[in-house]
């Protein structure tokens, strides 16, 4: 390939073309950065070459347009919205860059005139791994919404050297690997080394003689800012996700030290520095993973407001006199989560002990700026820090908390007595003496003017539950913003076959930033032509995906049998074990079947991918289970035509851009009232998959838009569990026999001698930790089962089957980001398209 491709670069001149649409221009700029923005040693232009080259001449477009969409919001300045978020799982580049700016074929043609393919150079760049699951992907997503709305907004984020871990699945299961996306470089991103601000942790608080608070001493490390550009699709406005590393200057490193021989203490603070943006959610078993976590939140958090508020400033100083109660007309900052909740107290300090605001005034800023997004009711989600860590590492901010604690409980007393036995658990504080702590939710709802939830069912258990007191007091702080999707990451570029037929159809491609247009495509549900198309396009992407499956798996799976895919985070409530279960149960029924009965059966590939937390041994566990379940069910002669068990590893935005296109069920069966919303849910829906899934999170809704009798629906409801739970703890649960009979096959050592009990010991019992069926796996099982057999009947009808997965694309639209995004806006952000012209 190099001397192919050497020769092919030699016949195309090196010179740089940075704004071209011409395909022979733009290859000229590719060969100009190959040669002039080198990153590797030269005579070298193989895929991975040819990638950054690729990558610095789109580069080169989108810088443009994001000084130009800087300068019109600074002439304009509009309102803006600062998303903060501790997950970014951003995915590959390339690709969708390309879609945005409308220019796939052009750069195609380009490399072609360089010797290479779009496909095989795009598969050269590395996931950024900046996220964890659903909460960074969603991130992500808006912010592809925000730029392609036009509107001025900004994303915040923490640029973490290995990110989540690179998942290897080996015979002991699950093992993790620090990724490696930065190890060459990221070519997306310009660092920005006038833009650094300072992030003190530990010291302590000085009085001042007129009673004003300092806060000093401990440790100083620096935030310097990376940009990463966001363009919207077929628009100019490109938008940024700021993300920070924290460094220690120069002076920070002591040189006596260092010549004297202690070289480690010399670059304490150095090596400090780096473990903040080392790694995502490091482990917090520890008092020093608490610690570390902590800063990682608090890091974030200082400096983005930080640049929030000089870039205020900046803009005020042209302005005459201005007043601070301006601010929140100018800016909105929306917490994705609990993680940046200390924005609250941060913003507090910095208008109380820098710009000399007295609390009320300050008070009256924040609380109007901050809007928080709730993303579960699970407790242990909920973050509570132990008040003695934030004492130590941030002392100023634990007196702000204070102070708001005391004026709330202040205000109950005052306007709500009724509420008065409510408050020990309505309270920033929790004063309990064997653990006191800091409750970040709490501390987000009584600051913050708007709480959204994700889906409208979980809004509801917010409102009805979670936070119920807090509704009786403000009763309009609570809103609903249900999660939603790009349709251009999701379909328009994942799916190009497929999106082809629907604009083909549609007789306009218009859906891309409208898709409730897909609607249109309930009039073709029956119509053979269309079908026979919509057939071939998921053909061809299992196809795809069985080729992958075959690379990464060494596993050959057959693209006629049904692809039946569960890729989320491995987690009890989500309930792989659940879907395992019943492939081992599916794997006994066919075992003991006739040759001629199972040719009766519907083949099945299950895929199940996911990472599970390093230190979560349940989820490790499971993992490995699909694995040795999978080792035995593949290699059976007598059913691996019938059925095969694969599990899909290192999961990730790019696995899932091949994993979702080609399957045709996938399955979203958390326990009722645990998945706040769920969004791979949309990404299936939207791809024409079908889903098989319980009433929780966004299922509620995906149902009601594309037609109950689309979905294959079973398990208890959410406003049974918690009886169910308690009929379960006064012994009254009576098991399937089904359900036993799986469990059985297990412990007799069907798929290896690995100790499964403790992870089935979850589901025995009638109560107590990690026992009693928390998670109503036994109590589903028979309903989910029959369900399955509801999806082997209908899969055997073609014509049927073709039609439900065409009225499921068909009523995907509401579950569009720029629907979610453009609710953000009007109902919580008050902020306006600033298009750029």
């Amino acid at each position: 390939m190099a001397e192919n491709g050497k020769s092919a670069t030699e016949k195309v001149p090196a010179v740089a073309k940075p704004l071209s649409e011409q395909p022979s221009e733009i290859a000229s700029n590719i060969n100009y950065h190959a040669q002039f923005s080198p990153h590797f040693s030269p005579f070298k232009f193989e895929p991975e070459q040819a990638f950054f080259a690729t990558a610095e001449s789109v580069r080169d477009r989108l810088v443009k347009q994001w000084n130009e969409t800087f300068v019109h919001y600074h002439k304009v300045d509009p309102k803006q919205t600062y998303y903060l978020s501790m997950e970014y799982l951003q995915g590959r580049a390339l690709t969708n860059a390309i879609g945005n700016l409308d220019i796939q074929n052009a750069y195609s043609e380009a490399l072609n005139k360089l010797g290479h393919e779009l496909e095989e150079i795009a598969e050269q760049e590395k996931d950024a791994a900046l996220g964890n699951g659903g909460l960074g992907r969603l991130a992500s997503c808006f912010l592809d919404s925000m730029a392609t709305l036009n509107l001025p907004a900004w994303g915040y984020g923490l640029r973490y050297k290995y990110g989540l871990f690179k998942q290897l699945v080996t015979k002991q299961g699950q093992e993790e690997i620090a990724e490696d996306w930065l190890e060459k470089f990221s070519p997306w991103e310009v660092v920005r080394h006038d833009i650094v601000f300072p992030v003190r942790f530990f010291g302590s608080v000085e009085i001042n003689p007129d009673g004003s608070r300092k806060w000093v001493g401990g440790e100083v490390v620096q935030a310097l800012a990376y940009d990463v550009p966001i363009p919207g699709y077929k628009t100019k406005n490109t938008i940024s996700l700021r993300l920070w590393e924290a460094k220690a200057r120069a002076e920070d490193f002591n040189l006596f030290q260092f010549n004297d021989g202690q070289y480690e203490s010399a670059a304490q603070l150095h090596s400090r520095a780096q473990q903040i943006c080392a790694v995502l959610y490091p482990g917090d078993a520890t008092e020093d993973g608490k610690l570390l976590r902590l800063k990682q939140q608090f890091f974030l958090c200082s400096a983005s407001l930080q640049d929030i508020i000089l870039r205020f400033k900046e803009r005020r100083s042209g302005k005459g006199s201005w007043k601070w109660s301006e601010f929140p007309s100018k800016v909105a900052v929306q917490l994705n989560d609990t993680h940046p909740t200390l924005a609250i107290p941060e913003l507090m300090r910095l208008l109380i002990d820098d710009e000399g605001l007295g609390w009320d005034e300050a008070w009256d800023v924040t609380t109007r700026t901050i809007a928080y997004t709730n993303h579960t009711v699970l407790p242990e989600a909920l973050e509570k820090w132990s008040q003695s860590v934030m004492w130590k590492l941030l002392p100023r901010h634990m007196e702000i908390i204070e102070e708001i604690d005391k004026r709330f409980l202040a205000m109950i007393n005052a306007t709500r007595p009724d509420l008065e036995h409510k408050l020990p658990t309505m309270r920033v504080l929790d004063h309990n003496p064997q653990k006191p702590v800091v409750r970040m939710a709490n501390l987000c709802v009584v600051s913050a003017h708007t709480v959204n939830g994700v889906a409208q069912l979980h809004s509801d258990i917010l409102k009805a539950e979670l936070f119920a007191d807090y509704v009786s007091i403000w009763p309009t702080k609570f809103q609903n913003k249900t999660n939603g999707i790009t349709p251009r990451r999701w379909l328009r570029f994942c799916s190009p076959e497929l999106s082809n037929i629907i604009t083909k159809w549609l007789k306009t491609d218009q859906w891309v930033t409208n898709l409730d247009l897909l609607s249109g495509l309930r009039e073709f549900a029956d119509n053979v032509d269309f079908q026979d198309e919509w057939a071939s396009a998921k053909m061809a992407n299992k196809q795809r995906l069985a080729q992958y499956i075959l690379r990464v798996t060494g596993e050959s799976i057959d693209p006629n049998s049904l692809f039946d895919i569960q890729v989320k985070r491995i987690h009890e409530y989500k309930r792989q074990l659940l879907n395992i279960l019943g492939a081992i149960y599916r794997y006994k029924k066919l075992k003991e079947m006739s040759p001629e009965q199972r040719k009766n059966t519907t083949s099945r590939t299950i895929m199940i991918g996911g990472k599970a937390f390093a230190t979560y041994t349940n989820a490790k566990r499971i993992v490995k289970l699909v694995n040795d379940v999978g080792a035995v069910v593949n290699n059976d002669p007598e059913v691996n035509s019938y059925l095969k068990v694969v599990f899909v590893p290192n999961y990730n935005v790019s696995v899932a851009e091949m994993l979702i296109p080609g399957s045709e069920l996938s399955q979203h069966i958390s326990t009722a009232g645990m998945e706040a919303s769920g969004t791979s849910n949309m990404k299936f829906a939207l791809n024409g998959c079908l889903i098989i899934g319980t009433l929780d999170g966004a299922n509620v809704e995906i149902r009601e838009e594309i037609g109950e009798e689309n979905f294959f629906l079973f398990g208890a409801r959410a406003d049974e569990v918690p009886q169910l739970r308690k009929d379960r703890e006064n012994g009254l649960f009576k098991p399937d026999p089904r359900f036993e009979e799986a469990k059985q096959f297990i412990r007799r050592g069907a798929f290896g001698s690995y100790d499964y009990n403790p992870l089935l010991d979850s589901l025995e019992g009638n109560s107590g930790y990690g026992r009693g069926d928390y998670f109503l796996v036994g109590h589903d099982f028979p309903d989910y089962m029959d369900a399955q057999a509801r999806v082997d009947e209908a899969y055997k009808d073609r014509k049927k089957w073709l039609k439900m997965s065409i009225l499921s694309t068909a009523g995907s639209g509401k579950f569009s980001s720029d629907r979610t995004i453009a609710q953000y806006a009007k109902e919580i952000w008050n902020i306006e398209e600033c298009r750029v012209p």
